[in-house]
């Protein structure tokens, strides 16, 4: 079967549908990969941080304007938001500094906002991979709605 591997970089977000992929890799940064299993339509955001202060900054990049985009462009391709499933991945502490540090929080703070903003949305959360020291490359596949996590030196996950 011939797919298209649609890779969707820092800051932005991607729409595939049956048989493409999506991939993005993750530090500090949460990836949201949802999935209308009706329509088969996926959709990755990649943010950075949790929520925007300027008005002329990219909207791609806050988990406070990137989910409602996302979901947009979705439905805009077929997917129908109570369909939506979220699964989310990322959020790592890749930094060793002090605990008190405010970037020590970054991934911390970033899926805390990505779990207000879903719910918000109305949209569950059916699987997470979140935390750690550790970034991740992850491949979400609009067939199924199957995520896979590749980490260095740890084991592939199937989420």
């Amino acid at each position: 079967m011939n797919f298209k591997l649609v890779n969707v970089g820092i800051a932005d977000i991607g729409v595939a549908m049956t048989p493409d992929i999506l991939r993005t890799i993750l530090g500090s940064c949460v990836g949201i990969c949802l999935h209308d299993p009706s329509s088969r339509v996926a959709g990755l955001s990649h943010i950075m941080l949790p929520e925007h202060s300027d008005s002329n900054s990219n909207e791609k990049k806050y988990a406070d304007t990137a989910i409602p985009l996302l979901i947009t462009r979705m439905e805009e391709s077929g997917a129908k938001r109570s369909n939506i499933q979220a699964k989310i991945v990322g959020g790592a502490m890749m930094f060793k500094i002090s605990e008190s540090s405010m970037m020590s929080e970054i991934g911390r703070n970033n899926v805390k906002k990505v779990r207000e903003v879903l719910q918000a949305q109305g949209i569950g959360i059916v699987a997470e991979d979140v935390g750690g020291d550790y970034g991740r490359t992850i491949d979400f596949y609009a067939e199924n709605g199957q995520l896979k996590i590749r980490s260095l030196g740890r084991s592939e996950k199937i989420l």
